[in-house]
């Protein structure tokens, strides 16, 4: 299915005039998704590529998410101008490797892009992030002007009712969050549901009506195919963007899952929080959006 098609077909052809009115999830696009043998796979010791072979290996591959054709975007924090050993963006070494699986398992297209908060061009480059993803062969797309963004509805959101959301996450067959794990002043943590935030045109909507309910209002409206958490360098302090390499901690661990709820209490643990404590967490099991019950999850845990 080319791309138009997929935009009619699922969002209504709305979209291509500017305006959609969609579900508050979408489906899975192809049937027979095999089931995964864990709900969880958390890694620790390695390197973020390694950490995310062994990961990706133990819910049975990138072909379990990725099918021959298919169109993928893969949602990284890039939006702080700074260099990776400061903590504030993704891993470029993990983006890069995600890039390359997802065309390993047939993918015909692979795009990076974030809504990023400081300049985009210099927060692309100097997070390292855009010579990554294109090296293993992705399309890093830009998101910053307006033009990108087309109206949903939210069904569901509580506070969060419509959004514009960028035509990448609306077009994709699947659909990667790859957030990293920080302090944040506003949320006191950042993980996979906040890291969305970089998918829609007015952040600023939110924060001034419940950030945190909004949060989880948009974490319903698509759910990732697969969040993977990287929490290689943690910044523990100063977020979202940090001051100096004192704010960084290097825990070397990496959550990967398709529950982002799941995801983000995982994280929080991580963080030293209990997920109760952070309130769009609360909000999102409480809406069934995802788990935050590890407990009762099959999580599989592994060193390197």
């Amino acid at each position: 299915m080319d791309r138009r098609s997929f935009v009619k077909q699922t969002l209504g052809a709305t979209l291509l005039a500017g305006t959609v009115a969609a579900s508050a999830r979408f489906p899975r696009l192809f049937a027979g998704v095999p089931s995964l043998p864990f709900d969880l796979v958390a890694v620790k010791g390695g390197e973020p590529d390694a950490m995310f072979d062994v990961a990706i290996g133990a819910l049975g591959g990138m072909t379990a998410f990725v099918r021959k054709g298919q169109k993928v975007v893969i949602k990284p924090n890039i939006g702080w101008d700074v260099t990776p050993e400061r903590g504030g963006n993704t891993n470029p070494k993990l983006v890069s490797r995600i890039v390359r699986h997802c065309l390993d398992a047939g993918a015909k297209e692979v795009y990076v892009f974030d809504h990023t908060c400081d300049d985009w061009r210099r927060s692309y480059k100097n997070s390292g992030i855009e010579a990554a993803a294109k090296d293993a062969g992705a399309t890093v797309a830009p998101g910053h002007t307006e033009g990108y963004y087309h109206s949903v509805t939210v069904t569901g959101g509580k506070v969060l009712k419509e959004a514009h959301v960028h035509e990448l996450i609306l077009e994709s067959d699947v659909y990667i969050n790859v957030p990293v794990l920080k302090h944040h002043s506003s949320t006191q943590l950042t993980a996979g549901m906040k890291n969305q935030m970089g998918e829609v045109w007015d952040r600023g909507y939110w924060h001034r009506n419940d950030l945190h309910q909004c949060i989880a209002d948009f974490a319903g409206y698509r759910k990732a195919d697969l969040t993977v958490i990287d929490a290689y360098l943690m910044m523990k302090q100063n977020g979202p963007r940090g001051v100096s390499l004192d704010d960084v901690v290097p825990l070397r661990t990496q959550i990967v899952t398709t529950d982002v709820v799941a995801a983000d209490a995982a994280a929080a643990k991580l963080f030293g929080v209990n997920p109760d404590d952070i309130s769009y967490i609360k909000i999102a099991a409480a809406a069934k959006i995802g788990r935050k019950d590890l407990e009762n999850l099959n999580i599989k845990r592994i060193s390197l």
